[in-house]
C-alpha cells in the first residue's frame, strides 16, 4: 500500500477529541442507526499523517459508498470513494490515478450500504473515553487488512473522526469538525471517471 493511500486510509490524538465531560458509551446498536441515516455530511477535517504530519481539507460523504477528500494547498491530492473503488488523483501530475478496491480498505464499514457494528467479530473494540465512544471496527471476513477506530459524541450522536490502522500497522488519524448534513451533491462530484476525463482535459 502507497504512502498517499496511508494518508487517508491509516497515533490516536485523543487530547484533539475528547472533552473533559464524561458518559456512558453509545450503544454499537445505536452508532449502526446513526450512519445507516447518514445520507450527506460535509466538514472540514484535520489529518494527522504515521510520520506526526499533518494536512487539512474538506470532506464530503454521501453513502452509501461514496467519499470526496479535498485537500489543501500545498498538497495537490483528491481522493474519492465511488463504485466499490477508491481512486487517488494527483491534480498536479499527468498519470492517471492510483485505484483500489474499496472493499480492501477499513473506510467500507463506515461506507456500507448497511452498517451493522453488532455482526459478529466486527467490533474488536468498544468503549468510552472522557465522555466519547470509540469502537474499533475490522471486517470479519478479511481482518488482514486491517482495522478503523471510530470516535462518536453523544447528544446528539455525531461522528468526530476515525484512526485507520493498515496491514503494515501504520496508523492516520482523520479529525472532524462539526459535520453539516442533508446537503445536495451531483453524483459528478463522486465520480472517479468524470474526474479522470476532467483532469486529461484541463492538462
Amino acid at each position: 500500500m502507497t504512502q498517499i493511500l496511508r494518508l487517508i486510509l491509516a497515533p490516536l490524538i485523543l487530547a484533539l477529541w475528547f472533552s473533559p465531560a464524561s458518559a456512558e458509551k453509545l450503544s454499537l446498536r445505536a452508532i449502526s442507526d446513526y450512519l445507516n441515516n447518514l445520507v450527506t455530511a460535509e466538514t472540514r477535517f484535520r489529518q494527522v499523517n504515521p510520520d506526526g504530519s499533518t494536512s487539512s481539507g474538506r470532506l464530503v460523504i454521501r453513502r452509501p459508498g461514496r467519499m470526496r477528500f479535498e485537500y489543501d494547498p500545498p498538497e495537490s491530492t483528491l481522493v474519492l470513494a465511488s463504485a466499490g473503488q477508491v481512486a487517488i488523483f494527483d491534480t498536479k501530475s499527468n498519470q492517471p490515478p492510483e485505484q483500489y478496491p474499496l472493499s480492501k480498505t477499513p473506510l467500507n464499514l463506515i461506507l456500507a450500504n448497511r452498517v451493522d457494528l453488532t455482526r459478529a467479530h466486527m467490533v474488536i473494540g468498544h468503549g468510552e473515553r472522557d465522555g466519547q465512544t470509540v469502537v474499533v471496527a475490522q471486517d470479519p471476513d478479511h481482518p488482514e487488512l486491517g482495522k478503523i477506530e471510530l470516535v462518536f459524541s453523544a447528544n446528539p450522536i455525531a461522528l468526530r473522526g476515525w484512526t485507520v490502522v493498515d496491514e503494515t500497522g501504520a496508523r492516520t488519524t482523520v479529525i472532524l469538525d462539526d459535520l453539516k448534513t442533508g446537503g445536495s451533491y451531483p453524483p459528478s462530484m463522486f465520480s472517479i471517471t468524470f474526474e479522470a476525463e476532467r483532469k486529461t482535459r484541463r492538462n
